[in-house]
């Protein structure tokens, strides 16, 4: 038997372990190629270092617990094309006369150009997704507990996202630019997929086919925008203003449609937000200010939130405690 990997050259750390499940993650969802890929890395990493080794142990671990039958049956995993969303709909105005057909002059004409054609109301509750084709040819997915609405106007389309999280996939009119705005600021794209997310820690904006221009709230309403992203890329704007930005997997862009969260250095507390949008008993933080210097990655299936919580001290310096009904996590260094 080969010796302990723990005892040979001390334990793993949290990095290795989230890079660790990342690789694991990859294995079960997006592309064939991706997954043969993640599988071959993975291998070659664990062979790599005995620390590695370890990593991946702990790893598979949490892993095999959230296969689990008593884990899988906890959350119900939202299906694609859920219509249950309340939806409104404005039609063009129409303005008949003698003749079928009168002609709107000045001011009127003016007003009635700047009204929607078409208005769609879109909402999710926790643990809900939702999917609706629109009338251009474009699409939207919604994550858990996500509202917003969609507007047509005669020279663009516009999104107005409240809170949660959309995906697009938009179809090309360089006549009607696609807009999507948000408390932190909005994004402009002619055709593309991608995804933007809106809560109280700040805006994510990420790209898996095409381009986009991403403008902060203080931005204003013309150029080229703050920061231009491309496929593979994300960027985030929250109280600190807008961050440099990062590389993503195209394939974990709106993951969640499948039942995956995946996070990539993202703070603790906007990731247990997104947890909590699938969850019907929120997930409790203590020392929110402590949590936030921590980052988790990893791609975790949404169906186990308990393995999740009963493996998080292993990736990160904190505390999980279930008190009744509740998790609670806090700081391991504030104790």
């Amino acid at each position: 038997m080969p010796p302990n990997p723990h005892t040979a050259h001390g334990p793993p750390s949290q990095k290795m372990i989230a890079l660790a499940l990342s690789l694991i993650g990859r294995q079960h969802h997006g592309e064939p190629h991706d997954a043969l890929a993640a599988r071959d890395e993975f291998a070659r990493w664990r062979q790599s270092d005995a620390r590695h080794e370890s990593a991946a142990r702990t790893a598979l671990d949490y892993w095999r617990a959230t296969a689990a039958e008593e884990l899988q049956g906890r959350i119900d995993i939202p299906e694609r094309g859920v219509t249950s969303a309340v939806q409104a709909r404005r039609r063009a105005l129409k303005v008949l006369g003698l003749g079928g057909a009168v002609v709107l002059l000045g001011a009127g004409a003016r007003w009635a150009w700047r009204l929607p054609t078409d208005e769609i109301a879109l909402r999710t509750e926790r643990g809900r997704l939702l999917s609706r084709d629109l009338p251009d040819g474009s699409s939207v997915s919604l994550a858990a507990n996500t509202q917003g609405v969609v507007r047509y106007f005669r020279d663009r389309r516009e999104v107005a996202l409240a809170h949660g999280e959309m995906r697009f996939d938009v179809q090309r009119d360089t006549s009607r630019p696609f807009v999507v705005s948000t408390e932190w600021g909005r994004v402009e794209v002619l055709g593309t997929v991608f995804s933007v997310s809106s809560r109280a820690g700040g805006m994510r904006v990420a790209v898996a086919q095409g381009r986009v221009a991403v403008f902060t709230a203080a931005h204003g309403a013309t150029g080229d925008g703050d920061v231009v992203l491309g496929m593979g890329q994300a960027v985030v704007i929250d109280r600190d203003g807008l961050h440099a930005p990062s590389v993503t997997r195209p394939d974990s862009v709106g993951a969640w449609r499948d039942g995956w969260l995946v996070f990539e250095g993202t703070p603790l507390p906007d990731a247990i937000a997104q947890w909590n949008d699938y969850l019907p008993q929120p997930i409790r933080l203590q020392d929110a200010a402590v949590l936030a210097s921590q980052r988790l990655s990893g791609t975790f299936p949404v169906r186990a939130p308990d393995a999740f919580l009963r493996h998080l001290p292993d990736m990160l310096a904190v505390t999980v405690e279930r008190r009744g009904d509740a998790w609670v996590v806090g700081s391991r260094s504030a104790r």
